[in-house]
Parts: structure tokens; sequence; C-alpha cells
């Protein structure tokens, strides 16, 4: 006799053709699927490097408060009219040295000038110069050495001795020559000099990491599925050897900035009229026991803006960083 037939309401059991049965309680279009934190449920699985270093980056109080603090310098080196009403060349000699009075809470400089105005100024010119040569640097230095790691070769072994070259030039050392020429009193050519003294060390970061991502098997299966090099290094290797880049251009940020002002300090840096946290220290030094609030104040945005960026940077390289995880 035929077997019957069984029953096609969903809590049935079916025969599975190997001698056991199966539950239809879901539609055979359907499949559960975890959802719990930490069981491999879709999301999870489709997460990526960079989507879990921005949920770590969200969780680490270090990264919230120095992109804050980060985002107050970027926003009164764009508009600093909005905190600061005065003009920073505008003195008075009549209160030269003088304290806090109402109206300018951290007093005036040798020449008569607010300093709090200064100083909030003062922003602009070290933002903008951190900004520029790091960008500078991370372009010059992955496309070198980003391209030397990945065809190796001559071109390669010629990367490495010049960047031997340039590691041997002291920074402050090349600034004194190669600026003390340079009459201009824009941010330019100090930006100038950062990228030319600055691109070694990202390139050389750049090719370490590109030798390494391009020996992975992913890249080995692009290359024997008849992949082009340009297509190779753009999809496949640079996107995935990027990331040291970042962590040392974003520490090497704050970097710049001091070393924009001990360059303005020495006098070979930017020049007057420009406003900048390095030339007013460089003039409050002389002053420092008569007037002693000239030097604590752009000094103590200096300190704060150099610790932000570097305090970004390692936050970001914990977040970026698979060993510390």
């Amino acid at each position: 006799m035929p077997e019957p037939e069984p029953p096609k309401d969903e809590g049935a059991i079916a025969p599975t053709g190997f001698g056991g049965t199966m539950d239809l309680a879901t539609s055979d279009g359907e499949s559960v699927e975890p959802t719990g934190p930490g069981d491999g449920g879709p999301e999870e699985r489709a997460r990526s490097l960079w989507s879990d270093a921005w949920r770590d980056l969200r969780r680490n109080p270090v990264f919230i408060v120095s992109g804050l603090v980060i985002l107050f310098l970027v926003f009164i080196a764009i508009w600093p009219q909005a905190i600061a009403s005065g003009n920073p060349l505008s003195c008075d000699l009549a209160k030269a040295q003088e304290g806090s009075q109402p109206g300018h809470p951290f007093g005036f400089t040798s020449q008569g000038c607010d300093v709090y105005t200064r100083t909030v100024y003062g922003a602009r010119a070290s933002v903008t110069v951190g900004v520029c040569a790091t960008l500078g640097v991370a372009i010059v230095g992955t496309a070198l050495g980003g391209l030397a790691g990945f065809f190796g070769g001559f071109w390669d072994s010629i990367l490495s001795r010049v960047t031997d070259i340039f590691f041997g030039i002291p920074v402050v050392l090349g600034g004194l020559v190669l600026l003390s020429v340079v009459t201009s009193s824009s941010v330019w050519p100090v930006v100038g000099f950062m990228v030319l003294l600055g691109w070694p060390q990202i390139s050389r970061i750049a090719r370490g990491s590109v030798i390494t991502i391009k020996q992975n098997d992913f890249v080995q299966a692009a290359r024997a599925l008849g992949a082009s090099n340009s297509r190779m290094m753009l999809r496949h290797v640079l996107p995935n050897a990027v990331a040291p880049v970042i962590v040392v251009a974003t520490i090497a940020l704050g970097t710049y900035i001091a070393l924009e002002a001990t360059l303005s300090y020495l006098g070979v840096g930017l020049k007057p009229p420009s406003v900048s946290w390095g030339i007013d220290i460089s003039d409050a030094s002389k002053f420092i026991r008569n007037a002693p609030h000239m030097l604590l104040w752009p000094a103590g945005a200096l300190a704060v803006t150099v610790l932000a960026f570097i305090m970004l940077g390692d936050a970001v390289r914990d977040a970026l960083d698979p060993k510390l995880r």
C-alpha cells in the first residue's frame, strides 16, 4: 500500500529521504539567524577592520576628548572672529606688558597687543601648517613607498638609499639652513620644508606595509586571475596597507605643529606680520620675569594642541592595530 502523505501544516515532521526527519516549522525560504551579540550574526560577520575601528573609537574617551579639542581648534582656525572680536595686529604701546583687564583676559604683549586675540588667531597658522604638511607628507610618502614596495627591485633599492640620506639630516638644522634664505611670511615655505624632510618616514612605513600585504593569498589570487598591477594596487593592496600610514600621520600632525612653533621661535619659520604661537613665545621669552602671562597663554595653547593630536593618534593606533585586540 502507498505510504500516507505527510501532513502539510507548518509544524509537521517530514521524512528527509535519508532515514531521518526534519521539522518544517519554518518555511523552506527562511533561515533562522542568530541575533545576539557575539553569535556570528550577519551584521557581525560583515564587519571590516574599519567598522571595528570606528566602533572602538566611539567607546574610547581619549578619542572623544581629543576629537572635541581638535574640532574646537579647527573651528577657531576657520572662524576666529567667533570668539575674538579684536584685531591681532592692533596694538597700544601705552598698555605694553599690562596684565588682565576687562575685555582683555590674557593681558597685553610687549607691543601692547591683546594676548587673547593673538592666541586665538595663532591657531589658524598652526593648524594650517600641521594639516597641509601632514597631507603632503602622507601623499608623497605613500605614493613613493607604496610603488617601491609593490614593484621592488632597482627602484626599491634607490628609494631606500635616498631615505637613508634624508634621515641623516637634522630637522631643525635643516630648517635653519633652508628657511633662513626665505623672506616670505606665508605658511607655504614652512609646509614645503616639512614635506621635503618628512616624507621618508611615511615612505618607509608604506613600503613595509605594502610588502606585507602583497604576499597575502587574496593578492596572489587576483594576480593569478589576470588583474593588472594598477587594479591590484588600488583595489587590494593600498586599502589594506594604509592603516599604519594613517596612524603615523595623525601622530606626526602634532609634531609638525610643534616644529612650526620651534622654527618660528628661532626666527626662520613664520615671520611678522604673521600671527603664530611660536612668534609670540619668542617675543615673550625676553620678558618672562616681568610679564609671564605673555608666555603662559600661547605656550599653553601650543601644548594643548600638540597633546590633542598625539592623543588622537594613540587612540587611532589602538583601534587599527589588530595585535592590540
